[in-house]
């Protein structure tokens, strides 16, 4: 298991570790070759747009950007409507009765260190509230883990500074991917979810919340691969997206301030906890939808083993049948 001095080293730049270890080179490299052979013989098509206005209502609308990579954008859908940016838009929507503006930036292929490039697209949208998910190219391309985590870092500060609330989508679990063969399954899942618990650490640290997705790419989907993912055998389905969905929709109702009176502490009476965030990170990495976000206790942010994080097991909130561009 990923221990929490792990992390804390991978978050704060204590070196770094790469999806293909030195033992055993030759063989992984085939097996990586090989996998993206397999998932490149049935090419999808670029993700539908589903930018524009969801829902109505009398208050101001929403400024909402999702940024990061193809599971960001959606691709592998049909429809825009199918996206996790259209599901997501109209679920806030929903809850907030007021209309949210979508714009998506994210990009098939982004790496983490093409936030800054989308973010400088989405600056003239204000936005209220951003969705990054990104993080499983970084792996896959054998970028540097603590050069990942430092941009991510920048990336959450930046959306913070200029007003706007930032909800992080971290890396999902790449060895529950089904062309990916052992041993080279386990190294991704081990390199998945290093770099699931390090965002985690910098994304709090900046002021943001992570939804831990890897699980979520993980026993349900491995439990139904012909329902939650695309045709490609790496792409979340429709379905898939929407069930991501459900599970993000709650932290970012929460991160928005849009809580019904009472709701939050609905929420968190479900056996939530307080830990260190280097513990909670870990934690959180391990155990689908879990929400990770700073808090205080005693009015202390932090305690003898570092800043305090509450580590939020969230209900899923369910989403709209049918998101509806107005």
């Amino acid at each position: 298991m990923l221990s929490a001095r792990t992390a804390r080293r991978l978050a704060y730049g204590g070196g770094g570790l790469s999806l293909l270890g030195a033992a055993g080179y030759a063989v992984l490299r085939a097996q990586a070759k090989l996998a993206r052979r397999t998932i490149g013989a049935r090419p999808l098509g670029g993700p539908p747009d589903p930018d524009g206005v969801y829902g109505a209502g009398d208050g101001p609308p929403i400024s909402f950007v999702v940024a990061g990579d193809s599971a960001a954008a959606g691709y592998g859908v049909e429809t825009p409507e199918e996206t996790p940016g259209a599901l997501l838009a109209a679920g806030l929507a929903e809850v907030a009765h007021r209309p949210v503006i979508l714009t998506t930036v994210a990009q098939v292929g982004a790496e983490t260190a093409d936030l800054a490039g989308q973010l400088d697209r989405a600056t003239d949208t204000a936005p209220d509230v951003a969705l990054l998910i990104v993080g499983g190219n970084d792996i896959t391309h054998q970028v540097k883990l603590t050069d990942s985590v430092r941009l991510l870092d920048e990336a959450v500060r930046r959306l913070r500074a200029a007003g706007c609330q930032v909800v992080v989508g971290t890396c999902p679990d790449l060895g529950t991917i089904r062309p990916i063969r052992p041993p080279l399954r386990w190294l991704a899942r081990r390199a998945s979810r290093q770099l699931a618990a390090a965002q985690t650490l910098a994304v709090v640290a900046a002021g943001g919340r992570t939804v831990s997705l890897g699980s979520i790419l993980g026993p349900e989907f491995e439990a139904a691969p012909g329902e939650l993912f695309s045709e490609d055998q790496f792409h979340p389905s429709s379905a898939g997206y929407a069930h991501a969905a459900a599970a993000i929709l709650p932290s970012l109702v929460g991160a928005a301030g849009l809580w019904a009176p009472g709701d939050e502490l609905f929420e968190q009476d479900r056996g939530d906890s307080v830990l260190p965030v280097a513990i909670a990170a870990v934690a959180a990495a391990d155990h689908a939808g879990t929400e990770v976000a700073a808090t205080t206790v005693g009015g202390r942010a932090g305690g003898p083993r570092g800043p305090w994080a509450q580590l939020r097991n969230r209900r899923r909130r369910p989403l709209p049948d049918a998101p509806e561009r107005v």
